[in-house]
């Protein structure tokens, strides 16, 4: 029977007026420990806070009449209540028999209140034996008061604590998934990065091979022109021997120049002056512009008149043979 006592246990064990009357409410008023096990079971419930409203034909703290059932156990193990609940009458005397007020637990003799009371008491302890009982079940004394706070205490503690670890595990296995994922992803970056800079590095290899072949190739001109030019230097005049002697009169030949000189127009707009040999490839002009303005970085040379930009083939060529001796205007243009 549920009354405004149920309500006041429940509020005493720590729970609040609006969970003890749902709770009490959706055990079907079957009393309080019923109601405890629902509150336990729906303790995480995201509505089990939000305000109860009290089921039409159901009053707090009204006596209801309720039939109680001697439980009976089959084969499987289920209470059976049928055909219990009903007053007897005494054949001989025609006087009601007492009506029974609890039930009772013939395995371990604990006094239930009613059949769901008798269902949950042996779905926990597998008892299967019960029977109808004349006494009352009487009040919870403060210590049994006390006694059921701190187990149910304890067991709100154990069901948190188990909780809590769940939710550590759970998130020690996603942060290990996580770390694994960022593992894999940092190590699919570092072999691209690598590749990449293994091309880069190739590539700037070759290019300074490439470079260095082609200064070889104008310095090895430039020290033939100079061997050239000291072999010749060296040579006896034989025109001095003979001057003594009269010539015959001779057609004028066309004159030769063995140097060149260069007017280099940069950039900026400033110039470079310089005499190169009539015999120097033009390679050695364009390492000379290097050497001394090594900012300009890829450039060509180019001759206004005639127009004409130098190709790669040109630079091979000595001076005099590209038209340049005894003087020319270049300007040099960048790539």
């Amino acid at each position: 029977m549920a009354s405004s006592a149920d309500v006041n246990i429940l509020m005493e064990m720590g729970f609040s007026k609006n969970k003890a009357e749902k709770a009490l409410a959706k055990t079907r008023y079957q009393g309080v420990q019923l109601a405890m096990d629902w509150l336990f079971a729906h303790e995480d419930d995201p509505d089990i806070d939000e305000p109860f409203e009290a089921p039409q034909g159901h009053v707090l703290g009204a006596a209801t009449v309720a039939t109680v059932a001697t439980p009976q156990t089959d084969g499987s193990g289920d209470v059976n209540m049928d055909g219990v609940g009903e007053p007897e009458v005494s054949g001989e005397t025609g006087e009601t028999v007492q009506q029974a007020k609890s039930v009772k637990c013939d395995d371990c003799g604990k006094l239930l209140k009613g059949e769901m009371d008798a269902q949950a008491h042996a779905a926990r302890t597998q008892h299967s034996q019960f029977s109808e009982s004349v006494e009352e079940i009487k009040p919870l004394t403060a210590e049994e008061k006390a006694e059921q706070l701190r187990k149910l205490q304890e067991r709100m503690k154990k069901n948190r604590l188990e909780r809590e670890e769940k939710e550590k595990q759970d998130a020690l296995a996603r942060e290990i998934q996580r770390r694994q994922s960022g593992k894999m992803i940092v190590n699919t970056k570092q072999k691209i990065e690598e590749a990449e800079m293994k091309k880069i590095a190739e590539q700037r290899q070759r290019e300074k091979r490439e470079d260095m072949e082609a200064r070889r190739k104008v310095k090895e001109a430039i020290e033939r022109d100079k061997a050239e030019r000291a072999a010749k230097k060296n040579k006896p005049n034989v025109s001095q021997t003979a001057a003594a002697q009269p010539t015959p009169a001779a057609p004028a030949e066309k004159k030769t120049y063995n140097d060149c000189q260069l007017q280099i127009r940069l950039p900026g707009g400033d110039t470079m002056n310089h005499t190169f040999s009539a015999k120097e490839p033009l390679a050695a002009v364009r390492l000379y512009i290097e050497m001394n303005k090594p900012e300009f970085g890829a450039f060509n040379l180019r001759q206004n008149f005639p127009p004409k930009v130098y190709q790669a083939e040109d630079y091979e060529k000595p001076l005099d043979q590209l038209g340049l001796v005894p003087r020319a205007n270049l300007l040099v243009v960048k790539k």
